[in-house]
């Protein structure tokens, strides 16, 4: 389990759409209170998600190779074949050009419910169900599963935690350095998504396959 959600953690917290988003509501006329309004949306998601999950199993996970054990597992091989199919239908068609979204206009009037409903939209879903399906094993009487647990919450957010922090200390130095990287992720947009497609959805298959046979 902690290595599933090591991986999915990590490719959540390296998406470029939203962060490329997140560094834009950064620049904006109230930059430090959007961006905090996103960032904890953000994280109550993640975590709105764990408890569903964790109050429905109880804190105790499925007997191994009963039918809710093998249907979570099943979900995450369906979640892993479906992004290495979608990265490898994104790598094969022409690259699109990426500019602004249309919202980023009236970036500077909107508000903080504005801001945590598009960290809702931009929530990677199908990575956060597979992240959904591994908590199934967590067993909450063991403090290393409640680490675990806070810590994938903690790593899928950390790129907004660390960029939120970067802007309050340093403000100045800041707005140069994530406008950089704003242009980067919008260069790199479609690379960025074909490979951590292709990687989160290979291990993901590769990691259900072994758990369905072993």
């Amino acid at each position: 389990m902690v290595l599933d959600l090591l991986v999915i953690g990590t490719a959540i917290t390296l998406g470029p759409l939203h962060n490329s988003a997140f560094i834009l509501l950064l620049s904006s006329r109230r930059g430090v209170r959007l961006g905090l309004a996103f960032l904890l949306s953000w994280l109550a998601d993640l975590v709105a998600v764990v408890a569903v999950v964790v109050l429905l199993t109880g804190g105790q996970p499925p007997a191994r190779h009963s039918a809710p054990s093998t249907a979570g597992i099943a979900a995450k091989l369906a979640i892993g074949l479906a992004l290495v199919l979608y990265g490898a239908h994104r790598r094969r068609r022409p690259p699109r050009p990426h500019g602004p979204p249309r919202w980023a206009a009236r970036i500077d009037n909107a508000s903080w419910v504005s801001a945590a409903g598009l960290a809702w939209l931009l929530q990677p879903w199908a990575l956060v169900g597979a992240g959904a399906a591994t908590v199934l094993e967590a067993h909450l009487s063991t403090a290393g599963d409640w680490l675990a647990l806070t810590g994938y919450c903690l790593l899928a957010t950390l790129s907004l935690i660390v960029m939120e922090m970067y802007v309050v200390w340093a403000p100045a130095a800041a707005g140069a350095q994530l406008d950089a990287l704003r242009t980067w992720l919008g260069r790199h947009q479609e690379q960025l998504v074909v490979t951590l497609c292709l990687l989160a959805g290979l291990w993901l298959t590769g990691a259900s396959i072994f758990e369905l046979v072993s």
